[in-house]
């Protein structure tokens, strides 16, 4: 058993489970990528109601960030992963059987504590135990990629099942919800025997340097911090944003629910597995993160506003197809965007707290672009696509401009200009 315990099959067994538990925990939160039309519909809820239920989720991410990646460092990984996703499951089927907008907001907070508290350190510290240090780069590379692939999976089982309603939304919804609800629980069943006990995970971080309240402080003052944090903002919000290529597609472009949630799942998930490809053009290509974001930034600016150009008699297909070459390169931007941190010269023991006020910040478009694009859309109805894409069009050129502007201050850092 010991020998098995140790085998590769086992490692690499763990970590395409553990990309099952980061693809399939996420299902809810983001529920309405796949299925926006569809949950409007069963809620009776409105656009800017929609937005509210991810507002509500990101402030508690917000909130519960950092408490949450002190805690994952003093409980057993294996167990605050399978809390975490049994908890989800059950948020889940509580949202299957209600339906009401109030009782989804509680939800929705909910989710916060089971799927970003202890749940996102709990996830990525297990990553790394599973490999030695020299392999860190491919571990975390391979969870990506099953992340990707498994969340494409859920979202599929997910859709094919909402089609066995015939075209009752609300009931195809309800069966999703449960049917995706659900693979969270067989990610827990796989970890519980898949992953080792905690007497070996309470080692491996001895001798790091802990989260010390001193260095918030110090970072903050630190004007590399905020650029930092803001080029993610930026980053951020082109990848949590092509999920509105899914409404777009139904209500300008005509083509059918169902085939936009299949084209969504493609857009949103599989293109996730590019995201490796982006770190090999910042690594071979440009040498440098920086110069491939700034790049990046202009290449989606370009790209979102060119959507405001289609031809009007563009066959639904070509415009679908569109969507998926900013879904590409939005995807292999994210994947490197956390990579600014080391380029832009902070010392690697603070590391770990400028991700935590990076991740913040980072994620704030998940709140602030719902709510704003949501409004956009309730307001103008299918014009209110002009707004979001021209609108992302210009925070790629800003993001693009911030990614320079890290690259320069790296420099500098590393001449000993910027302490």
């Amino acid at each position: 058993m010991e020998v098995f315990m140790n085998s590769k099959v086992r490692k690499y067994l763990t970590v395409i489970t553990l990309g099952l538990a980061g693809g399939s925990i996420y299902f809810l939160p983001y529920v309405k990528y796949i299925f926006y039309d569809a949950q409007l519909a069963a809620m009776h809820m409105s656009n800017t109601q929609s937005g509210l239920l991810l507002t509500m989720y990101t402030v508690g991410n917000m909130i519960l960030y950092i408490p949450g990646g002190i805690i994952a460092d003093k409980v057993s990984p294996k167990k605050a992963l399978i809390i975490s996703l049994l908890s989800t499951s059950a948020l889940a089927f509580l949202y299957a059987f209600t339906m009401d907008f109030k009782i989804a907001m509680f939800i929705w907070m909910g989710l916060s504590f089971s799927t970003a508290f202890v749940f996102w350190s709990a996830l990525m510290k297990a990553v790394r135990i599973i490999g030695t240090e020299e392999e860190q780069g491919f571990m975390y590379g391979l969870y990506y990629a099953c992340n990707g692939i498994t969340a494409a999976l859920t979202n599929t089982l997910a859709l094919n099942i909402y089609k066995t309603a015939g075209g009752d939304m609300e009931l195809g919804f309800f069966r999703a919800v449960l049917a995706g609800g659900s693979v969270a629980i067989a990610a827990a069943i796989l970890l519980f025997f898949l992953m080792q006990g905690s007497d070996k995970e309470k080692t491996v971080d001895d001798g790091e340097p802990k989260f010390r309240m001193g260095d918030v402080g110090k970072l903050l003052k630190n004007p590399v911090v905020w650029i930092v944090s803001f080029t993610i903002f930026c980053g951020y919000g082109f990848y949590t944003s092509i999920s509105y290529f899914n409404p777009y597609l139904t209500e300008v472009r005509g083509i059918s629910p169902e085939s936009s949630g299949f084209i969504s799942i493609v857009r949103n998930y599989l293109l996730l597995l590019l995201a490796p490809v982006g770190g090999i053009i910042a690594d071979k290509v440009f040498k440098s993160t920086c110069k491939w974001l700034s790049t990046a930034f202009i290449i989606l600016a370009a790209l979102f506003g060119a959507v405001l150009i289609l031809p009007s008699g563009i066959s639904p297909m070509a415009a679908s197809l569109y969507t998926l070459i900013p879904g590409a390169f939005a995807m292999m931007m994210y994947g490197v965007v956390f990579s600014t941190v080391s380029e832009a010269g902070i010392p690697r023991v603070m590391t770990g707290t400028v991700i935590g006020i990076a991740s913040i910040i980072g994620y704030l478009p998940d709140s602030i672009y719902s709510v704003l694009f949501g409004k956009w859309l309730d307001s103008f109805g299918g014009s209110g696509y002009n707004f979001i894409f021209g609108f992302l069009a210009v925070s790629g050129l800003v993001g693009s401009a911030l990614a320079m502007l890290i690259h320069r201050l790296g420099k500098k850092a590393k001449l000993g200009e910027v302490s």
